[in-house]
């Protein structure tokens, strides 16, 4: 299966970028960088080659827009399939190919396949990653160690966009992803659409991803020892506009929906009494709200000139 990696960039660290694409090299044929406006773009050029190609937009116009660019410039090196990445994801060695077999395997069997995704891991020891199915009032979390001897492939109902391996026969029938909603949701709203066409997500284990959430991960204990993204108050403004905007939607299940407002609920209550700036967060979360409701999409609030993290 011939992949094209998509690697989308905003004021990347360079020494990590290098690390995800000198990864990427040995195991992808074209690898596709789409930069949001970086500030420091120059030294992004520095990885142009045969392999790497750069995509420089002259403006942040969101992570939407970013992957919609990538996937044009796929298409122009006849992908089968593209890899979605984050900036600060960093592939095992052979993830792709496990990604690639396990896809393989799905679609020769005539299952629809919407995206085959990796499991990823951070820095805490004690925060292992999972997959998501949707339960009737939260999210239900699917661990790999819970998993039979011998499986590796975990049934979810999405998937955050980097380490996703995704054909490009899905993206023909499912279409691109939603420039509207600029950041947050976009993952998403992306596998609901699937999702409601028949297709289905799957997570394999053994397609390692080192990949941090947020701009750092706060350790709280609720029940149980749980490990949360930490953001900058004006991601909060996309994170609830955004979930607004999809509650409205035909293809959202009425089960994501309570998920998801349980989820927007445990947020408002951390970021707004216990994590400053608790005002700023304040602010955002009802701007947010205020903006979902009217149906404002878009870039309404701009990102700070810093590194940007585009998952939920």
């Amino acid at each position: 299966m011939k992949v094209c990696a998509i690697v989308v960039t905003y004021n990347p660290n360079i020494e990590v970028l290098a690390r995800l694409l000198a990864s990427l090299s040995l195991q992808v044929p074209n690898i596709v960088v789409v930069d949001n406006g970086s500030s420091n773009k120059e030294a992004i050029f520095l990885f142009a080659s045969d392999l790497i190609h750069l995509h420089l937009l002259e403006t942040n116009f969101g992570i939407a827009h970013a992957h919609n660019q990538g996937i044009v410039q796929a298409r122009k090196f006849d992908a089968q399939a593209v890899l979605l990445m984050d900036q600060d994801s960093v592939p095992a060695h052979d993830m792709v190919q496990n990604l690639t077999d396990s896809l393989s395997t799905l679609m020769a069997k005539g299952k629809m396949v919407s995206a085959v995704g990796a499991c990823y891991f951070g820095s805490e020891e004690d925060n292992e990653s999972f997959f998501v199915r949707f339960g009737w009032l939260r999210f239900k979390r699917q661990y790999c160690s819970e998993c039979e001897i011998g499986e590796t492939l975990v049934p979810a109902d999405f998937l955050i966009s980097s380490g996703s391996l995704i054909p490009m026969s899905t993206i023909d029938g499912v279409g691109e992803m939603d420039e509207r909603l600029f950041i947050d949701h976009v993952d998403t709203d992306w596998f609901l659409r699937a999702a409601h066409s028949g297709f289905h997500a799957y997570g394999e284990c053994r397609a390692l991803m080192e990949h941090g959430l947020g701009e750092r991960t706060l350790k709280v204990w609720v029940g149980r020892t749980r490990h949360v993204p930490q953001h900058r108050p004006f991601r909060y403004y996309y994170i609830f506009r955004n979930s607004v905007l999809l509650y409205r939607r035909s293809y959202a299940p009425i089960n994501w929906i309570i998920n998801d407002v349980w989820r927007l609920v445990g947020i408002g209550l951390l970021y707004t009494v216990f994590c400053a700036p608790r005002f700023q967060n304040l602010k955002m979360i009802l701007v947010g709200i205020r903006d979902g409701l009217q149906g404002k999409t878009g870039r309404e609030i701009n990102p700070p000139s810093t590194a940007l993290k585009v998952d939920h």
